[in-house]
């Protein structure tokens, strides 16, 4: 056994740590990587974290076990989505000579339909390691530690809004961590989410990002006007201008899906719930209702409005045809260790 083997080891908590962290939505998006092994952003992003969409997680090493073991919402979970998870422990631990894992985490949403349950899942299982392993990372290295799981993963950490920076050199990730902007009381705002469909988007957003970068003729324009849109989010967000925050948030989302749908072959995440619900909140706003759309990769629709239309809204969104619920979220907490009281995992 080599001094590092003992050096980790010796670090490692055998007792079960849970964290709890919550799912984001960019308000300006991140699309695209400059380096895929290294999970590097290609641009940079602003985000707003959600109370109402939650992953629980629980992580106990043991020496026992002859391999990692996942089990996410009640499913004994193998092949590439485990593999992704026993990689992430070894970069944490810096080594793959580790004890084995039991990873048991759940979300309170639906899993990979566009609602951003890697960036939870992986801010949650950050937190979990940084506990169980004594990692004493910063905030900044915790989400640096996140995006390397999740590229989205690295603003979970923070509460309210955060903003997502972003590297130039295509090997070196010291630049690329999420810093926090505002608090989850910074000011009372709320996203209105659609949910069209529960199934797992066919194509996942590393594949989608990969595909674009290589064949869209816009790409090169998407990177080069991200610094705007991220001065123009930064200056709304602190003079508290919803519209121009709701405009801005607007033109990402629809240069993001422009940018997707441009490439070869196209890529559409939306289903004709997702059209309708569209064009419902912008009839909405020709009427004087100051609300505004976004999405991730995926067909679900998040609307963006304040508190005192937010039932005004939500009828608007009931009416299309093709919406299964509407999910309430206020701007959330960000990502800790929660006891045994807050949360049992049920280690079966």
């Amino acid at each position: 056994m080599n001094s590092k083997r003992k050096r980790i080891i010796a670090d490692f908590t055998y007792n079960p740590v849970t964290a709890q962290a919550h799912a984001n939505i960019a308000l300006v998006k991140y699309w695209g990587k400059r380096s895929v092994d290294l999970n590097l952003p290609a641009v940079g992003s602003i985000s707003l974290t959600l109370d109402a969409l939650k992953t629980t997680t629980t992580l106990q090493f043991d020496d026992a076990l002859e391999n990692d073991i996942l089990q996410l919402d009640h499913r004994n979970i193998v092949g590439e989505p485990l593999s992704r998870l026993s990689r992430f422990l070894d970069v944490a631990a810096e080594t793959n000579e580790r004890p084995s894992a039991k990873i048991v985490s759940a979300n309170n949403f639906p899993t990979g339909a566009g609602l951003a349950s890697s960036a939870s899942g992986f801010a949650a299982l950050a937190v979990a390691v940084n506990e169980a392993m004594n990692l004493n990372l910063s905030k900044e290295e915790l989400s640096s530690l996140a995006r390397k799981g999740s590229g989205s993963a690295a603003r979970s950490i923070y509460g309210g809004f955060a903003e997502m920076k972003c590297g130039t050199a295509p090997d070196d990730d010291r630049e690329d961590y999420a810093v926090h902007l505002y608090n989850e009381s910074y000011w009372d705002l709320r996203l209105l989410i659609a949910v069209t469909s529960t199934d797992k988007k066919e194509i996942g957003s590393t594949e989608g990002m990969v595909r674009t970068a290589k064949t869209s003729p816009f790409y090169k324009n998407w990177v080069e006007s991200q610094d705007t849109d991220l001065k123009e989010m930064r200056s709304a967000l602190n003079a508290k201008d919803f519209q121009k925050i709701g405009e801005l948030t607007e033109h990402s989302c629809f240069k993001m899906h422009g940018l997707a749908m441009s490439g070869r072959p196209p890529l559409l995440y939306w289903n004709g719930a997702t059209t309708e619900m569209i064009h419902t909140i912008w009839n909405l706003r020709s009427k004087g209702t100051a609300a505004y759309v976004t999405m991730d990769a995926g067909p679900q629709v998040k609307v963006l409005c304040q508190p005192g239309n937010s039932e005004l809204v939500k009828q608007a969104m009931y009416s299309v045809k093709g919406v299964k619920k509407i999910i309430e979220a206020k701007p959330g907490p960000g990502a800790t260790i929660v006891s045994d009281d807050q949360f049992k995992v049920k280690n079966s």
